[in-house]
């Protein structure tokens, strides 16, 4: 039998569910549940495990009820979620495609089921999707990145409360083709 890779592991769109349900938050099987009703019981088990032998996620406590014992999980290390670019240098040209594959395979769920609601209104909801194009120095570049981040960080760490709604947001950045081919 092959062993998943961790990004096989985390790409998969019912264990990617399961992540960000956990994003800064510790919550139980059952609340995962809650979090995403579609998901068969047995199912989301199935992946609950996988994530934790994979050590993406980790269970932080477990609390006795009924004469069971429901485990309360989190996410191990946010960091281990994203490859490092000596990963990334590893990895064949039909590696990186199928990885982006997965990524926007996951995106096309989430908006599939955004749409499946009965009612929507995508301008109160903030629903967009856009691309432009810019010109940018390899400097220009970075230091728009690190700005990015800078705003991405003060709203990542916000918890799931009362009026607020978890929203995805994809940034992809593909440079047009080098000319010093």
């Amino acid at each position: 039998m092959i062993k998943e890779s961790t990004v096989d592991v985390i790409l998969h769109p019912v264990r990617m569910r399961i992540i960000q349900s956990l994003i800064n938050q510790q919550i139980t099987a059952q609340q995962i549940k809650d979090i995403l009703p579609d998901i068969p019981q047995a199912s989301l088990y199935r992946h609950i495990k996988k994530l934790v032998e994979a050590e993406v996620i980790h269970i932080i406590d477990e609390i006795p009820n009924r004469g069971t014992v429901e485990k309360v999980y989190s996410i191990n290390d946010p960091n281990k979620m994203t490859l490092g670019i000596e990963e990334l240098n590893k990895l064949s040209k039909d590696e990186h495609m199928g990885l982006f594959i997965k990524f926007m395979a996951n995106l096309m769920g989430e908006y599939e089921r955004y749409l499946q609601q009965e009612k929507i209104d995508l301008a109160v909801d903030g629903v967009s999707f856009r691309q432009t194009s810019l010109y940018l120095t390899d400097q220009e570049f970075a230091d728009f990145i690190k700005e990015l981040v800078a705003v991405y960080s003060k709203v990542s760490q916000n918890k799931p409360e009362k009026g607020r709604r978890r929203r995805t947001l994809a940034t992809i950045s593909i440079p047009e083709q080098s000319k010093e081919q």
